[in-house]
């Protein structure tokens, strides 16, 4: 009987999971129908009129668009292998213009609009080998064609749907490898669905069949990289990539209630929606991101966030994002989905952002995190970033263990973050093989030997390996996170366990727990930073920045001595690192023997305060983390 029930319930759980699809005839509003429905404007008019910073936005649209009116129109020209560049700059142009025309009703805005598709329509492809690239054309013609429908002449109206199905939605039928990322659990699965959705709701009384399979592949498909933000939100593939994959996911799932009143179930996907407090808190003090990665050194708007805020009811996730509206007026429309926020925004005060109530935040996954942090409206705050997690994972680097760490408006420990792909791939290099004996390792700014965390023997990290955070705590007075990092050192040594703690609100520890292995080990410790660095003592450090100062103190081992090491690249392909310096030391770990590694970091005010002894972690104050 216990049988029959749970047959049954998969059977029912599979006809409900068929019905939360399109099937026979879709009755689409009239256009325009993607995003903003036919009178919205109205809502953003009410929210940005008494609002400064979203009038800001609004604004420089307007102004971005006028600049645009003395561009010429995009042309196919790829860099390497690719023509996503120009993809994006149609994407910027069409979507802003449209805006512009829909807000405005200016002439100039709609003739220029029309004139961009009709370029990008004109192109033989729009480089199916590298897909991206079709995605993001294939939404910039759709939003074009949707929101300018009614004004748009015929002939116009036939060339860009006629692109839109014949370069857009006929390529991604076809069988090839190019098609992988149906396939992926990753940012491509989510641009590309994305894209290829808002072509097939733009035309779909054009080829209703091939609209509604490409819909509903959509809707399943999709599925795959939503199961990354399981279970806590955490996304693995860093800070840069949320705002990519995340924001069009957001895309799609917006597109598809405006469309349709109906998301079919994708925002209740289990980790989605908390991923909104991943990504608040990855920014730290000083506006800088956790960028561990392929992500940059520099802090950005995030559109998605306003979705997530007003979808969640919740307007402190928009704590950083007012912060970056304030203070990158010039940056601001470099992002090409920038219209979605505005969108997105209506009936959000950003006048009554409240701060968020949490100092700390962990999250589990194929790519665990915590960031920690004093306080948050306190300029000087400290915060951690620290990471576990696999090598392995898409984007990934050798980082298991690493940190970042802000103190006094300071970003004290930092991450490179990415180098440009085309740098590299220009040289010949195998960037996209994750194996261990990659050519992808051997580039500086991806193995663990520049990165803030440990190398035994010099050795790179296990590919394979997998940290996990096995505890934290977040008491104010020793708020922590605990992680296994063993796993991608197995061929070095037995055991590896790292804890980094915020001590008091006043200083970090960053702690290892180690035990050697067959033989003995040197190992490395070592930390990124861009501050200039004074050795004043065999264990002790000063770094100085904008006139702050920090102390890096190594209290275990006694007998070390401090060093440098150059970050200066040393073969023809490893991008330039100026102004930068790895800071710490190394020791012996004798074969099957256990070592204790604990290095403070202490901001100048706190360097007179008693510092206390260290505990073993298994003292620590912990909460296991399941």
């Amino acid at each position: 009987m216990k049988t029959f029930f749970t047959a049954l319930f998969f059977l029912l759980a599979c006809c409900a999971a068929a019905q939360n699809k399109l099937s026979g005839k879709t009755n689409f509003p009239a256009h325009p129908r993607l995003l903003l429905l036919a009178g919205e404007e109205e809502n953003i008019k009410k929210t940005i009129k008494n609002d400064v910073l979203l009038q800001n936005v609004h604004h420089g649209i307007l102004a971005k668009c006028d600049q645009f009116l003395k561009d010429a129109p995009v042309e196919r020209i790829k860099i390497g292998r690719r023509l996503l560049d120009k993809s994006r700059t149609c994407l910027q142009r069409v979507f802003y213009l449209s805006y512009a025309w829909r807000t405005t009703h200016q002439q100039k805005y709609l003739q220029r609009a029309e004139k961009e598709m009709l370029a990008a329509a004109a192109f033989e492809d729009w480089n199916p080998d590298h897909f991206l690239d079709v995605a993001e054309m294939t939404l910039a013609l759709a939003i074009g064609y949707d929101w300018l429908y009614q004004e748009l002449p015929e002939s116009s109206r036939i060339a860009i749907k006629t692109a839109i199905i014949t370069k857009g939605l006929q390529p991604s039928m076809l069988n090839g490898s190019n098609m992988f990322w149906l396939k992926a659990a990753h940012n491509w699965n989510q641009v590309c669905n994305a894209g290829l959705s808002f072509g097939a709701m733009a035309v779909y009384e054009e080829q209703p069949e091939l609209a509604q399979t490409i819909i509903n592949r959509a809707i399943n498909t999709i599925e795959l990289p939503m199961k990354i933000y399981e279970p806590d939100g955490a996304y693995p593939e860093g800070y840069g990539y949320w705002n990519y994959g995340t924001t069009f996911n957001v895309l799609l799932i917006s597109a598809f209630q405006k469309a349709l009143a109906t998301d079919f179930g994708l925002s209740e996907q289990p980790g989605f929606l908390k991923t909104a407090g991943f990504l608040l808190n990855m920014t730290g003090p000083t506006g800088q991101p956790f960028n561990y990665f392929d992500s940059g050194t520099g802090g950005e708007i995030n559109p998605a966030m306003f979705w997530f805020a007003a979808k969640l009811k919740d307007p402190s996730l928009l704590f950083t994002e007012r912060t970056y509206l304030a203070k990158q007026v010039k940056h601001l429309t470099d992002d090409r989905l920038l219209p979605a926020l505005l969108i997105w925004s209506s009936g959000i005060q950003l006048n009554k952002i409240p701060a968020p109530k949490k100092t700390m935040w962990t999250g589990k996954g194929s790519n665990p995190v915590a960031m920690m942090r004093s306080s948050w409206t306190d300029p000087n705050a400290l915060y951690i970033g620290m990471k576990g997690g696999s090598p392995s994972v898409n984007h990934g680097h050798m980082d298991v263990g690493s940190f970042v760490m802000e103190a006094d408006g300071v970003r004290w420990a930092s991450d490179f973050g990415m180098q440009g792909y085309e740098s590299l791939e220009a040289k010949g290099i195998d960037l996209w093989n994750m194996k261990q004996n990659s050519q992808r390792w051997q580039v500086l700014r991806y193995n663990n030997l520049y990165h803030n965390t440990l190398s035994f023997n010099n050795e790179f990290q296990d590919v394979d390996g997998y940290a996990p955070i096995v505890s934290y705590s977040d008491n104010p007075a020793y708020m922590n996170t605990v992680v296994d990092i063993s796993s991608v050192y197995k061929t070095q040594l037995s055991k590896a366990i790292r804890g980094i703690a915020l001590v008091n609100k006043q200083y970090v520890v960053v702690r290892d727990e180690l035990e050697g292995g067959a033989k003995a080990t040197k190992v490395r410790w070592a930390m990124l930073t861009a501050a200039d660095v004074k050795i004043i003592g065999p264990n002790e450090a000063e770094l100085s920045k904008n006139g702050k100062k920090l102390y890096l103190k190594v209290q275990e081992p006694v007998h070390i001595q401090l060093k440098t090491w150059s970050t200066a690249p040393t073969t023809a392909y490893d991008a330039p690192n100026p102004g930068t310096v790895m800071l710490g030391f190394e020791t012996t770990l004798p074969e099957k023997s256990p070592a204790v590694l604990t290095v403070l970091l202490i901001p100048q005010a706190q360097k007179k305060n008693s510092i206390q002894k260290t505990k073993p972690i298994a003292q620590w104050e912990k909460k296991p983390f399941r």
